[in-house]
């Protein structure tokens, strides 16, 4: 067998044994009765889960099935010829090569890539040459995992030209520079430097690695959460001389082909890391509660913010937020405007729906209901309801604040938080009057939205307003709540990820003074326009689509957009056509769309 031959069976051997489960069976015997277990290590933690009588026999022989391929992968490697050791005591920085890079990239040859991930393979193995690649984006958004996929993607002659370096906070670009000239000198072909932000002095010089390094041939890969460092660095100093990937943004087609994940109600539940218990991704989700959901505030979002500031506090950047961070009530300041920005949305549904029709459909639904049937939002007085969310909303520790915050705080964090992609507006317009212009703020990861939203409404319900209520019936009303809650989700997805697939269209949503489109998506080159109503509901039903055959209303918008090429309810039922009105299922909707790179580069 020639050696690629050999290289190729081992990294096919790899694989195989990465789909099949770890560990071995093992057998309980209770009351006299058999019980088997598979049993597995994992996190140095013992894990045990119990195998069904009728999946056992399948199962032990998945187990055998991965021991022989371990002995032959064993028995393989023993053949392959050793390569040359790299010592890496030499190196100041923390330098991983050979088979340190083989055994980092193991556990992740069976993982699903992000769609991505193509960018960072065709910059590795392209002949772009004078620029790096820079791999930036929030906690949990996969950057580490796909420079794991690249390894193991790599054959033995080029994983033997790679390195990795971790960089740390006392890490120097003087070490790193030291580091980067015996790696040149040895023949190392692919550099990768992971959380390069964490040195101090990395943006003044930054340019040092295009400049000398990549217009050398080498591939150098810099990656980290820091992304405001890396978009000041790519700015001022790397400016033309750079590839960004940005991973935070995770479309719903991803959310699904990557984790094997399925519905869009997970994905408002969960969405926004590749933190869930998918197939291949951790079991834990990042928005699983509102503690975990504020921890990942804090430490993926407010840090990163404040880590800029920090750093990079000398070249005008954080104009007036230097005043929190040095008072140390930064951190608190970006969490009241996220949770903020949340509260308002929720109050906006509560009060919206409320008011309107839809309430009354609520209403009618629950009397209606045949396994419980209750007229709870009969009952309930809904203007003392929406004064005790406001007040509820309206909490703030101004008294343990040294620094007010205020608009202008507020407005410049937002603008941090729009250059994280954790943000986005989307125009509100409106006809017969179009002067009138306001915007609707959406979180991209809806998981945070929604974690803060069904704890804030648990919050509403344990108070006196609701404490007639039996537990049944406080149920009932958080059920109907956060499926309205839900809904307006929905459409804030659909809006988003519409806007981001079609850079050259108006993407926005249409009010009349009675009713409006949820989404309308103007094409000014055609001088045509599409109209769209966005429902959470499975079933169809006339009410939907009244405001798509409105005459008058499809008659001012088409004065303004220019003759109306297709009328759509997306919904979570079949695709269907009704009274001429194109019914499409959402999640496949959502899947059809694609997304340009944010850098031209690319």
């Amino acid at each position: 067998m020639e050696l690629s031959e050999m290289q190729a069976r081992a990294a096919e051997l790899e694989q195989l044994i990465a789909d099949l489960p770890a560990g071995s069976i093992t057998k309980k015997t209770v009351n006299g009765k058999e019980y088997f277990y598979h049993r597995w290590t994992e996190d140095k933690k013992r894990r045990e889960k119990y195998i069904p009588a009728d999946e056992l026999e399948d199962f032990r022989a998945q187990i055998e099935q991965r021991k022989a391929l371990e002995r032959e992968l064993k028995a393989l490697k023993k053949q392959l010829p050793k390569g040359k050791s790299v010592d890496t005591s030499a190196f100041t920085t923390n330098v991983r090569t050979g088979e340190a890079l083989h055994s980092f990239a193991s556990p992740v040859r069976a993982y699903r890539k992000r769609e991505c991930f193509r960018q960072l393979h065709d910059y590795i193995y392209g002949g772009q040459q004078d620029k790096v690649f820079i791999l930036y984006g929030l906690r949990r958004t996969g950057k580490t995992t796909m420079i794991r996929q690249i390894f193991a993607e790599m054959s033995g002659a080029e994983l033997a030209k790679a390195a990795f370096i971790q960089i740390t906070a006392k890490d120097t670009l003087a070490d790193v520079n030291r580091d980067l000239k015996a790696l040149e000198a040895q023949g190392f072909r692919y550099v990768f430097l992971d959380e390069v932000t964490l040195m101090e002095d990395f943006i003044e010089g930054a340019a040092l690695s295009s400049d000398v390094f990549a217009a050398c041939g080498m591939k150098i890969v810099l990656s980290g959460k820091d992304s405001l460092g890396f978009l000041f660095t790519e700015d001022e100093q790397l400016y033309g001389r750079c590839i960004l990937l940005h991973t935070t943004f995770i479309p719903y087609r991803e959310f699904e082909s990557v984790l094997g994940i399925h519905g869009i109600d997970e994905y408002i539940r969960y969405g926004g890391t590749m933190s869930l218990g998918g197939v291949h991704y951790n079991e834990t989700s990042t928005f699983a509660s509102k503690e975990s959901t504020d921890e990942y505030v804090d430490t993926a979002i407010a840090r990163n913010i404040q880590h800029s500031l920090r750093c990079y506090q000398y070249e005008g950047h954080f104009r007036h937020l230097r005043d929190l961070y040095e008072k140390g009530e930064l951190t608190s300041a970006i969490n009241r405007v996220v949770e903020d920005i949340n509260h308002r949305f929720t109050l906006e549904v509560l009060s919206q729906d409320w008011k309107s029709h839809d309430l009354g459909i609520s209403a009618s639904n629950l009397r209606r209901d045949r396994k419980n049937p209750t007229d709870i939002l009969d009952r309930i007085d809904l203007a003392l309801v929406t004064d005790s969310l406001r007040k509820l909303l309206e909490i703030r520790n101004r008294a343990e604040q040294t620094v007010a915050l205020d608009d202008v705080h507020a407005a410049e964090v937002k603008e941090y938080l729009d250059l994280l992609d954790l943000t986005q507006e989307i125009d509100v317009l409106h006809l017969p009057d179009v002067s009138t212009k306001s915007s609707r703020t959406v979180i991209a990861q809806p998981g945070l939205r929604y974690a803060q939203a069904d704890a804030l409404i648990r919050s509403l319900l344990l108070g006196e307003t609701f404490s007639a209520l039996s537990l049944a019936e406080c149920t009932a009303v958080q059920e109907r709540i956060l499926t309205e809650i839900k809904g307006r989700m929905l459409e804030d997805i659909v809006l988003l990820e519409t806007k981001l697939a079609n850079p050259k269209k108006q993407v926005f949503v249409l009010q009349f003074p009675v009713g409006e489109f949820d989404m309308v998506v103007f094409d000014p080159n055609a001088g045509s326009c599409r109209i769209f109503e966005i429902k959470h509901s499975e079933e169809a039903a006339p009410q939907q689509y009244r405001h798509l055959i409105d005459a008058e209303k499809c008659a001012q918008t088409e004065h303004r957009y220019g003759p109306i090429t297709g009328r759509f309810v997306l919904y979570r039922g079949k695709d269907q056509v009704v009274d001429g009105i194109q019914y499409q299922n959402v999640e496949e909707y959502l899947k059809t769309l694609v997304y340009q790179s944010r850098d031209p580069n690319v």
